[in-house]
């Protein structure tokens, strides 16, 4: 179903049931379905009529930081969930990353199982909803994470991966086991692949 408006909802990278069992076909049904479209229509909603209208989205993004709150947290989670599911892959025990990124994990994280225990655990810690992202930014990189609808284009960053811990993102397939999930995305479902790519596109 096409949406009314400008803004309009991307297609999924892969079929809804793709992650399974890590993330279920119906976890995707309602935060895809449900949330992602929803954040989609209230943007077109709020910026019909407004200069936003004819903005691509990142600079809906950044026009609106810090000066239309409902602009600003539609138009920023439209972006990290599209961002969110490039992040993710069908389930590949063991996948690595490879030559540079690979060579900066190991530079600036710590290697790669330490980087892959300590980004689920600032996605644990980050109290309430948001985001935990591996971020470039000036030439290291970086973890941290953003509340609500905050994201590194908008603090200087440039993301890599990212993982959604809004309990929407979790709690029908987790309940309240917030590190179970988040140790099953960093174990088998990140894409290095794209992580590798926006790392080249940083430079």
């Amino acid at each position: 179903m096409a949406d009314t408006g400008p803004f309009q909802l991307p297609p999924l990278p892969w079929a809804d049931n793709a992650l399974e069992p890590v993330i279920s076909a119906k976890t995707m049904g309602l935060h895809y379905g449900k949330h992602h479209r929803a954040y989609v229509n209230k943007l077109n909603e709020l910026a019909a009529g407004t200069p936003y209208e004819k903005m691509p989205l990142e600079e809906v993004i950044k026009a609106s930081h810090g000066k239309d709150p409902k602009i600003f947290n539609n138009s920023a989670q439209i972006w990290n969930h599209t961002f969110f599911w490039n992040c993710l892959r069908s389930p590949q025990e063991g996948a690595k990353p490879s030559g540079e990124l690979a060579a900066r994990i190991d530079r600036d994280l710590g290697g790669l199982e330490k980087f892959k225990a300590d980004f689920a655990t600032a996605a644990v810690n980050q109290f309430a909803s948001g985001w935990a992202w591996l971020v470039d930014k000036g030439g290291k990189l970086e973890i941290y994470t953003t509340s609500n609808a905050e994201l590194p284009m908008v603090k200087g960053g440039t993301a890599l991966l990212t993982i959604d811990v809004w309990e929407h993102a979790y709690y029908v397939d987790y309940e309240n086991r917030r590190p179970d999930f988040t140790k099953a995305v960093c174990e088998k479902l990140l894409n290095w692949d794209f992580a590798a790519k926006n790392l080249a596109g940083s430079k």
